[in-house]
Order: C-alpha cells, then sequence, then structure tokens
C-alpha cells in the first residue's frame, strides 16, 4: 500500500512537472498576444469617468473569464475529436492576428482625418454631461469583451498547439492554467495602467518634494506608456501571426530555424523575427486587400 501510494505521488509530481514545463513554453508562445490584449483593453477602458474606470475593468474581466470558460472546453473537444484541425485554426488565428495589424496601420495613416475624427468624437461623448454614462460604458464594455474574446481565442489556439498529443489531464490543466494567469495578468495590469494618473495626482499633491517629482514624472510618463503599450501590441501582432505562419508551413519554418541557429547569437534570433514580422506584415497586407475588395464589391451590389 505503502509503495502504491509512493508510485501514485511520484506520478502526480511527474504530470505536475509537465504542466508547469507546457504551462512556461506555451506562456512565452502567447506573451506577444498578451502585449496586443493588454494596450487594446487598457485603449478600451481609457475615457470613462475616474469614478467608474475600475468598476468597467472588472466588468470586462468577468466577460474574459465567459469567453474562456467558452473556449476551453471547445479547444479540448477539437484536440481530442479534430487534431487535425489544430493547425488550421492556428493559421486562420495568425492570419487573423496579421489583419488586424495591417488595419491598424491602414486605418492610422491612410485614413488619419477619420481616426482623428473618431477620437475627437469619442472624447466629446465622455465630457458632454447629457450623454447617457451608462448606455456608453455598456458599450465600451460590450467592445472590449468582443476584441478579449478574438485574442482569447488566439491564446487558446496557441496554447493548444503546444500541448497537442499530450494527455488529456495535462491538456486541461495547462489549458485552464494559461487562461487564468492570462485573465488575472492582463486585468490586474489594465486596473493599473488606469489609475496610473489618479496615483501621479495624488503624489503631485503631496508635501514632500520627492513624492510631488514621482507624481509629475508619472503624469507625464502615461501617455506615452499607453502609446508604447499600442505600438508594441501592434508589432506584436506580425511577430505573433508571421510566426504562426512561418510554422504553419514546415519546410519553410525548419529552414528559418536552422539558417537562424546557423547564425547564432543575436543576428540570428534578430533575423528570425524579421522573418516573422515580414511574412506577417505581406500576410496582413494581402488579406486586407481582400477584405476591402470583398467590402467594395459588395457595396456595389447593395447600392445596385
Amino acid at each position: 500500500m505503502a509503495t502504491s501510494l509512493l508510485l501514485l505521488l511520484d506520478d502526480i509530481a511527474t504530470v505536475l512537472d509537465d504542466v508547469s514545463v507546457l504551462t512556461k513554453v506555451a506562456a512565452k508562445k502567447t506573451a506577444g498576444v498578451l502585449g496586443d490584449d493588454l494596450a487594446l483593453n487598457a485603449q478600451q477602458v481609457t475615457g470613462v469617468r475616474t469614478e467608474r474606470e475600475l468598476p468597467v475593468v472588472w466588468a470586462v474581466c468577468k466577460g474574459s473569464l465567459v469567453n474562456k470558460a467558452i473556449l476551453v472546453p471547445a479547444a479540448l473537444a477539437i484536440g481530442t475529436w479534430l487534431p487535425w484541425l489544430v493547425t488550421p485554426l492556428l493559421m486562420v488565428g495568425g492570419a487573423f492576428l496579421c489583419f488586424e495589424g495591417a488595419e491598424k496601420l491602414a486605418h492610422k495613416f491612410l485614413h488619419k482625418k477619420e481616426h482623428e475624427a473618431d477620437t475627437a468624437r469619442h472624447q466629446q461623448a465622455v465630457a458632454d454631461t447629457a450623454v447617457d454614462v451608462v448606455a456608453v460604458e455598456k458599450d465600451k464594455i460590450k467592445g472590449a469583451v468582443r476584441t478579449d474574446f478574438i485574442l482569447s481565442a488566439e491564446i487558446i489556439a496557441i496554447t493548444l498547439g503546444t500541448v497537442q498529443g499530450q494527455p488529456f489531464t495535462t491538456q486541461l490543466s495547462v489549458l485552464v492554467g494559461i487562461a487564468l494567469i492570462m485573465t488575472v495578468g492582463v486585468y490586474g495590469l489594465v486596473a493599473g495602467i488606469v489609475k496610473l494618473d489618479d496615483l501621479g495626482l495624488y503624489l503631485s499633491q503631496r508635501a514632500s518634494a520627492f513624492a510631488r517629482g514621482l507624481g509629475r514624472g508619472i503624469l507625464a510618463a502615461a501617455p506615452w506608456l499607453m502609446k508604447g503599450l499600442s505600438v508594441a501590441g501592434t508589432a506584436a501582432m506580425f511577430l505573433v501571426g508571421g510566426g504562426i505562419l512561418v510554422h504553419g508551413v514546415p519546410a519553410f519554418g525548419h529552414a528559418v530555424e536552422d539558417w537562424a541557429k546557423a547564425t547564432g547569437g543575436v543576428f540570428g534570433t534578430l533575423g528570425s523575427m524579421g522573418v516573422n514580422a515580414a511574412i506577417g506584415l505581406v500576410a496582413g497586407a494581402v488579406v486586407l486587400a481582400v477584405v476591402e475588395l470583398v467590402g467594395k464589391l459588395r457595396g456595389k451590389k447593395a447600392a445596385h
């Protein structure tokens, strides 16, 4: 009996070790999507009135947990009964990430006036006391939860690709672990980011010269942090999406890996990342062009 118990404990320890290793691998692979998730959700909840920022973040966080409660069982079902579907789903997710990145760049640089007009309308709506704040909040929450569903699906799909072929319990543990870690991590950081200005204001009004200086520094840095997150998120779209597409074609993926290993060091790593980013940028531009073309054709048909 004692021997059986020791064997059972050894098996449990082995499983937990596998789960720990695979969770770390999955976390590294999904880190790029995490940066984009963080940037997009922080942008979604900015502009909400100060006293409502944390309740809105919490509402979106609950929506994110519901999203993952749907996505994790769906991923397990696919991994169990339709394992051949994992790679195509990853490729679709990668292409969509690249499309989102290309769309963001196009909207910002090719439709600059529209982008500025949208921003101005949003700021005016938030400042207007006649506007129904609850309705604005609900719209923001719905938009953020929709965004979260897409990015969560990409995170779960990448994680599923990492644990493919592992025992069911290991797959379940890793998927649930990543889902919880990403949700707590993203929305904990979002809550911190949206309250940075309040912290800066509080410190800037203290008696201590050091606290006042720190507060002014935080107030000055907060907008730049948001811009930095946005840039990092866009870059992550191309790097992660392009990386998925590159590795989805085994011959090409192995060729890139072999070249990076042969080159070695920083140049090999940067070169591999450059290939992923370039593939992601090209793929995103192609998908965006197709989507725009289909939209125009539908518009013409509707006009007729």
